[in-house]
């Protein structure tokens, strides 16, 4: 008996490296084409003889004030949703969509290397059965 690879495995393969390629090529795109990453500056800072930006739910006085209402779980989920939401913004960006790429085309590659194989038997009348697969 020998193994034959199904027309499924072929093109899972190449949907696989199509997924990688056009993922980290998207991703290079948006990292060399993305501006610094900025914060969300309401206001400046003027510290030592240098004006910096800041925001308003980066001070101290906030986080203090979120605390004293929510506890640590308000500060907590506040860290949470900033860090979340900067994902989806400038440099962060294209690293999301690599990660997001190199994940999905690793899941399809996984799923092809573990699909079953056609197994052609030296006997005529079982190669016929095209349904019947063999998982070793």
């Amino acid at each position: 008996m020998k193994r034959e690879a199904t027309h499924m495995q072929t093109y899972l393969k190449l949907l696989s490296a199509i997924v990688l390629v056009v993922g980290l090529g998207s991703a290079i795109i948006i990292y060399l084409t993305a501006e610094k990453d900025s914060d969300n500056a309401a206001g400046y800072e003027v510290v030592g003889g240098g004006l910096y930006p800041s925001a308003p739910e980066n001070s101290r006085m906030y986080e203090r004030d979120l605390e004293l209402y929510g506890g640590k779980a308000a500060v907590l989920a506040n860290e949470f949703r900033y860090w979340f939401t900067g994902l989806w913004h400038g440099r962060a960006l294209a690293i999301t969509i690599a990660g997001i790429a190199i994940i999905i085309s690793v899941v399809i590659f996984f799923v092809c290397a573990h699909l079953p194989s056609v197994i052609i038997s030296n006997d005529p009348d079982a190669n016929n059965r095209r349904g019947k697969y063999f998982n070793p």
